[in-house]
């Protein structure tokens, strides 16, 4: 794998047609490995001769947000200097020239800012429901296993299993088990071929990592954010949403709040990372494990604007479906106000409608010009009249333009919210990761409570 991927490198140097293989822009450890292996497969399987590049969809400088993607890497002993970024290759100026084929891996939906280049798409290999409004027409092959590698390692081992090497088999064994949870029955996300296809892996390759060890390192990558800026934590697991030029950013933070706010410059940090995106406001809902393995989520709300900090406050205070059971936390830190969870169950998915029911209500109050800090106090009294007003009528404000498609999934997706045969394979994030062995906590807490009894 590491030689095939220095002769990726070479090939860009040279001006020719190039087959691209492209992972999705969330860039998970699922959509690199698959892009990376199917590439190299398809680069030793061709009579042709001809070079497949995989490219990672995001800057470089946005892997190290990518925690596990970063550890595995390591561990398999392939340089991070030798993959291909998005921002190292113009696909567009490829596709113009007319030297660009393009292979989906891992996604069959091209966002709106790459939509010239479904031309290019002659293949797609995909494990989520298709979208039929949006899918290319070429051959796609969608098949809803637990992770996408599981069908890379299918095509290896059907197709050619004589090219597989260990390097590349440690790569899809890997993903396929921290995807489909350590291959747990009772969390449901593999389905049988992942299993055989784990197992044939292991058959080849009797040295590889045992399934225990490899997924609590890599799910341990995943949380690790020893080493990044606030900056990067905050963007590591971000969503958005926005109403008539208003923005708000609702980001997971993988560590406690007292951690988290006693950060060096932190108030400079947040303020520096709203100005740079254009955010005015930002929630951070910080989630971690105590010493008794119970699960902890506490929130954050930083906004220079008064009347609208104290909007998005009310709402969440007052919020009874759910009810989020908020107990304030005393800072320093002006413009910022901080919460304790006690309804640890709210994940951040369930928080986003009762942001866009504040943003509602804010904008049915006195509406502050974007990027200009309120000066002028605002009465509890007059807040609560303008909710009532509200009549929390919720509104849909989510980032993505209606035009486009969902993004894909944000990059920790181990975990899902309820059984993956309901409606499909879901979209996967860190919140699911948290919320599903928070249930489990929960759970294992119940039973043995009712042992002892």
């Amino acid at each position: 794998m590491e030689d095939y991927l220095q002769g990726c490198r070479a090939a860009l140097q040279e001006s020719r047609h190039l087959h691209v293989v492209l992972g999705n822009e969330a860039c998970d450890l699922d959509s690199m490995v698959s892009a990376l292996a199917l590439a190299f497969y398809l680069t030793k399987t061709n009579e042709a001769e001809e070079v497949f590049i995989p490219v990672l969809n995001i800057k470089r400088s946005e892997l190290p947000l990518r925690g596990d993607n970063v550890f595995f890497l390591q561990k398999i002993q392939i340089p991070e200097t030798i993959l291909i970024f998005r921002d190292e290759i113009d696909l567009h100026a490829l596709h113009q020239a007319g030297q660009l084929t393009l292979i989906l891996v891992d996604h069959h939906v091209l966002p709106k800012s790459d939509a010239a280049l479904e031309e290019a798409i002659v293949e797609v290999l995909d494990h989520r429901p298709i979208e039929q409004k949006h899918c290319p027409l070429c051959h796609v092959s969608v098949e809803l296993v637990g992770s996408c590698a599981t069908l890379v390692a299918e095509r290896i081992l059907q197709g050619a299993p004589e090219i597989l090497d260990r390097q590349t088999a440690a790569l899809l064994h890997g993903t396929i088990i921290l995807d489909c949870v350590n291959m747990d029955i009772k969390i449901g996300k593999a389905t049988p071929k992942d299993n055989e296809y784990v197992e044939k892996l292991e058959a080849l390759f009797p040295d590889l990592p045992k399934r225990n060890d490899i997924f609590d390192s890599l799910q341990k990558a995943k949380f690790d954010v020893s080493g990044l800026t606030t900056e990067q934590i905050l963007r590591k697991d971000q969503k958005t949403i926005h109403r008539q030029g208003t923005k708000v950013a609702i980001s997971a933070v993988y560590m406690n709040l007292e951690a988290f706010l006693q950060r060096p410059n932190l108030l400079a940090d947040l303020g520096a990372f709203c100005q740079a995106h254009s955010y005015d406001a930002l929630v951070a809902m910080t989630i971690f494990f105590n010493a008794h393995n119970e699960p902890v989520r506490q929130l954050a709300i930083f906004c220079p604007h008064v009347a609208l900090r104290m909007m998005i406050c009310e709402v969440l205070e007052r919020s009874h479906s759910p009810p989020l059971k908020l107990t304030p936390v005393p800072n320093t830190h002006p413009n910022l106000q901080a919460y304790l969870q006690g309804n640890t169950q709210v994940s951040r998915k369930k928080l986003l409608p009762l942001l866009q029911e504040a943003l509602s209500t804010y904008f049915d109050s006195t509406k502050i010009p974007s990027g200009q800090p309120e000066t002028v106090g605002v009465s509890r009294e007059q807040v609560d009249k303008d909710l009532d007003r509200a009549g929390h009528a919720l509104i849909s404000g989510l980032s993505q333009d209606e035009e486009d498609p969902p993004l894909p999934p944000t990059p920790m997706n181990s975990l899902v919210d309820e059984c993956p045969l309901d409606q499909g394979l879901p979209k996967l994030s860190a919140e699911a990761v948290f919320e599903k062995c928070s249930q489990i906590s929960l759970s294992q807490s119940t039973t043995a409570s009712l042992s002892n009894k």
